[in-house]
């Protein structure tokens, strides 16, 4: 393992350096807590005292923001400040460490090596590790890494914590409302009239070989807002509708599920991760046999 010499800030850039060096620090928490956030001033305060009692530091500006760290395009002051250095406004970037800098292995190095190429060194306090030292290149790759790997780690104990909630069947997201039902004093569903009146409406419309935009239209004459609050209901809106194992009094749990970390973008579940189905979880605003015929039973779900 690469030797690890401590060099202070200060002494490594040489306060009495001719030119004055523009320095920015970048500071990030991931949630809005209000310990995190009291955290980020502390940051933000402690690095502007730093670089404005150091001789011939320029204060270049303190970048900071309460965002997740996983993926770097979302970070918006982290983007300003790659953009300040694009520019040739900063020379040297001070912030807390690898984990504030980004946990995104690729992502992370691409920022680096471009920040490298521009000339702005990077110090991280926390593993006082300078990005112009060459030696601590390969040691960098692993602290990044291992940033990461702690993120898909806490990543997979979220995920577990959901699907034994799931299995145990206690888990919240049964109770999520839908249009035509709400929520009781405990939390539990219970049909919420007239809603669940044009949801039956609609399941009838359809199950009798009615199109989508038929619906839709007769949801419009009839002056009912969609779910969101719009005029008029899309025809995917009314499709998501009946699709909706919720109106039989089932619960079908892990639809969807976030196949990549670092996109966060959900995918369909079709067989490749476990699902949970809660029959007779709450009161059923319309039949099994109507759900059915409304989905394609009667008339093969061509209709639109």
């Amino acid at each position: 393992m690469a030797k690890v010499i401590e060099i202070s800030p200060t002494s490594a850039l040489g306060a009495d350096d001719e030119e004055p060096l523009r320095v920015a620090a970048y500071c990030r928490v991931s949630t809005d807590h209000e310990e995190q956030s009291s955290s980020l001033e502390m940051q933000e305060r402690y690095y502007t005292k730093l670089i404005e009692q150091t001789p011939n530091w320029i204060n270049a500006g303190i970048f900071s923001e309460k965002v997740s760290g996983l993926e770097v395009k979302k970070r918006q002051e982290f983007q300003k400040l790659l953009r300040c250095c694009r520019k040739g406004k900063i020379d040297l970037i001070l912030t807390k460490s690898v984990s504030r800098f980004g946990r995104n292995t690729l992502d992370s190095l691409r920022a680096l090596q471009e920040l490298q190429v521009l000339g702005v060194d990077v110090y991280f306090e926390a593993e006082k590790l300078w990005l112009h030292d060459r030696q601590m290149q390969v040691l960098m790759t692993a602290y990044v890494a291992f940033a990461q790997a702690e993120s898909e780690g806490a990543s997979q104990s979220i995920r577990w914590g959901i699907k034994e909630g799931f299995r145990s069947g206690r888990s919240g997201y049964a109770e999520f409302v839908c249009f035509g039902y709400k929520q009781d004093d405990n939390g539990k569903l219970v049909i919420d009239e007239p809603d669940a009146k044009i949801v039956r409406e609609i399941f009838e419309m359809r199950a009798s070989g009615k199109s989508l935009g038929a619906i839709s239209d007769w949801l419009y004459e009839q002056e009912v807002f969609s779910p969101t609050g719009k005029r008029r209901w899309s025809r995917e809106t009314i499709s998501k509708l009946l699709k909706n194992e919720k109106y039989t009094g089932d619960v079908l749990l892990q639809k969807t599920f976030v196949k990549d970390l670092f996109s966060g973008k959900q995918v369909k579940n079709v067989g490749e991760r476990e699902s949970f189905l809660y029959q007779d979880h709450h009161p059923a605003i319309i039949t099994r046999d109507l759900f059915e015929k409304a989905n394609g039973k009667s008339h093969g779900g061509a209709i639109e």
